[in-house]
């Protein structure tokens, strides 16, 4: 088992990249419904306010250290995080090696299209890549059991949703039992980045541990939020015992 780091309530599983994915693989051959969390800073900022999102965390089966932050908070906390899992790199991880391993994936989420797009994308660089199913992220509750019909009878073992934090974990989370997929996972602007929609950082800007700047500087619907990142410094330093 894991060691896993309490960063302002939330247990973060100390994993690398390789570890992560051998942790999926085994939830696969589980055939239990379990989620799968990326926490970045202000995903585990969020959840200091929000104790829906806190307790659907500490159920999660795998909670990832996607983030620069993440890693950092462990580290200051005298904790070992050995890297960053970033939930984009996580989800190209597991395409890798789905025909190999006849793993079937379910994409929804984004704007309608862009999951389709994902789907292409996906398809062109992983050849034999079982893509199930796609349906875009806007809905309504009417739309829901028409949602939950589509995604149960892809016979999906992993459901990736691109809703937004922390709606996607919720929605995740409310529909577990009932989807019997054996590992879901909230992916934020995952597919937009697959489907070409927004692009990725450059890798330097990845390196250098600055891709929450130039997510800011290309979407400045953004900036508000990157408030959450010194607050974020503070509460954990706040949290140091």
């Amino acid at each position: 088992m894991n060691e896993r780091v309490n960063i302002l309530g939330v247990e973060v599983d100390a994993v690398t990249m390789a570890q992560a994915v051998k942790k999926i693989e085994s939830l696969i051959a589980e055939k239990k419904s379990s989620i799968v969390a990326t926490a970045n800073a202000e995903m585990l900022m969020m959840s200091t306010h929000d104790e829906e999102l806190k307790k659907i965390l500490n159920s999660a089966a795998l909670v990832v250290p996607d983030g620069a932050g993440t890693v950092w908070a462990a580290h200051h906390l005298g904790f070992d995080m050995p890297e960053r899992v970033a939930g984009a790199d996580l989800v190209q991880e597991i395409m890798k090696i789905a025909p190999s391993k006849d793993i079937k994936i379910f994409l929804f989420g984004s704007a309608p299209g862009v999951a389709d797009k994902a789907k292409l994308k996906a398809e062109e660089l992983y050849p034999g890549i079982k893509i199930v199913g796609t349906r875009n992220g806007y809905f309504s509750a009417d739309d829901e059991a028409e949602i939950l019909a589509q995604i149960k009878n892809s016979r999906a073992d992993v459901l990736l949703a691109a809703l937004g934090v922390p709606k996607q974990e919720k929605w995740l989370f409310a529909h577990k039992d009932e989807l019997k997929i054996p590992v879901s996972i909230g992916v934020g602007g995952t597919l937009d980045v697959m489907a070409g929609v927004v692009k990725r950082a450059p890798l330097w800007m990845q390196k250098a541990k600055l891709e929450w700047l130039y997510r800011a500087m290309l979407q400045p619907s953004r900036a508000g939020r990157l408030t959450a990142l010194p607050k974020f410094v503070l509460k954990v330093h706040a949290s140091k015992k």
